[in-house]
């Protein structure tokens, strides 16, 4: 009976949710990265995409291990939509905030990112 319990409680306890992220990949002298981070940085982590997909800033150059890029990124800024370690999706370069608002909608709404709660 005991194991009966455990597996249905087990049964009944929700799995840790698949958390996805931006990940901006960013060098040193870049204009565009610059202009993101005065229009957008500051505001991103407490706007709706920000919680739906919080963000990490990783080196053009020193490329992190543990995503799965579809290629490597080449241009500054990329950011690559990642969820479980692989890429979903990415929007290259930077010309305004509209533009970057659009496509980050648009990518979280297409691989169904949930809204933050």
């Amino acid at each position: 009976m005991k194991r009966l319990a455990l597996a249905f409680f087990l049964g009944c306890v929700p799995l840790p949710a698949m958390t996805a992220e931006l990940v901006m990949v960013e060098q040193e002298g870049c204009h565009w990265c610059a202009q993101w981070n005065a229009e957008i940085s500051h505001i991103y982590p407490n706007t709706d995409e920000g919680l739906r997909a919080p963000l990490r800033r990783v080196d053009l150059r020193d490329l992190p291990d543990d995503i799965e890029f579809t290629s490597p990124p080449v241009f500054t800024p990329t950011f690559v939509l990642v969820e479980d370690s692989k890429e979903l999706g990415r929007l290259e370069g930077y010309v305004g905030d509209e533009f970057f608002w659009f496509i980050l909608r648009k990518l979280l709404d297409e691989n169904d990112i949930p809204a933050a709660p």
